[in-house]
């Protein structure tokens, strides 16, 4: 399995271009796909210097309904004919907004019923190609993450908070599993909780934003306390599993979860890539 951060919020190489977005490229010897399409069509043009063939992708998974996740989808509709994409309906039927930094929408305005023939809604859980599993996260043992609170939905009714029945997480293989959690809204700890309930699966690699925002002045997160006791709950329920992260990880709660994780934890950008077995 090879994977290739084609769109995230920083890059070592400057030929690469950035954003607050995410875009993940996953190759087996069956299949390829996307994980996410980042925030606009830059991901294309980082594949094209990284060496992805976008024509090829097979399927595309969107973890949740944010643009900057769902916001290249439609430049990669008008240019890959074939592909399946794997979304929550729930994705495309509400709006979405944040609070932070003010008021502003982080829906994509976008149409596409044109090509509805193509995306595969799911639910609660969906097998494809025998490989690949979808699911929205049920279980609720563990604190939801704190960033949150500034996020918020419309169905129709007026804001709410989002509950984030949008969300959905993809896990690959038969043996070790790959797991893609796109901002881990559902919280990191529930959501492998959740993957327990469905799969007897070893979790060997965990790759996404975890949503564990960094700390301001005026608004406060995950304190050092918490992020340390989320790190040594990871560390021995899942001591085997390696955690690969960037995007919606603060800079400063990355450092605190190494501090416990150690080698078990990876920093990603655009340009990352990794053979997984």
């Amino acid at each position: 399995m090879k994977v290739v951060v084609l769109s995230d919020n920083r890059a070592f190489d400057e030929s690469l271009q950035t954003e607050h977005g995410l875009c993940i490229y996953l190759e087996t010897d069956k299949y390829t796909c996307l994980l996410d399409t980042g925030a606009s069509d830059k991901f294309i043009r980082n594949a094209e210097k990284l060496g992805v063939d976008i024509l090829s992708v097979d399927f595309v998974f969107i973890s949740h309904g944010h643009a900057d996740h769902i916001g290249g989808l439609p430049a990669f509709l008008e240019l890959n004919n074939t592909a399946k994409i794997v979304i929550s309906k729930n994705a495309l039927n509400q709006k979405f907004f944040s609070k932070r930094n003010g008021l502003h929408s982080i829906s994509l305005d976008f149409d596409f019923s044109p090509y509805i023939n193509r995306f595969i809604f799911v639910e609660t859980e969906t097998v494809l190609e025998n490989e690949i599993q979808v699911f929205s996260a049920q279980t609720n043992k563990y604190p939801l993450p704190k960033g949150n609170a500034t996020l918020y939905k419309d169905t129709g009714k007026g804001m709410e908070l989002d509950d984030f029945n949008h969300e959905l997480v993809i896990f690959f293989g038969t043996k070790n599993l790959f797991v893609f959690t796109g901002c881990t809204h559902k919280g990191l700890l529930n959501i492998l909780d959740s993957i327990s309930v469905v799969s007897s699966k070893q979790i060997g690699t965990v790759l996404g934003g975890f949503h564990m925002l960094d700390s301001r002045s005026d608004q406060q997160f995950e304190t050092e306390a918490e992020l340390e006791g989320i790190a040594i709950e990871l560390k021995k329920k899942y001591p085997q599993t390696n955690f690969i992260t960037g995007h919606c990880t603060g800079e400063n709660a990355y450092q605190q979860l190494k501090e416990q994780l150690d080698k078990q934890l990876i920093h990603f950008f655009t340009g990352y890539s990794i053979d997984i077995n």
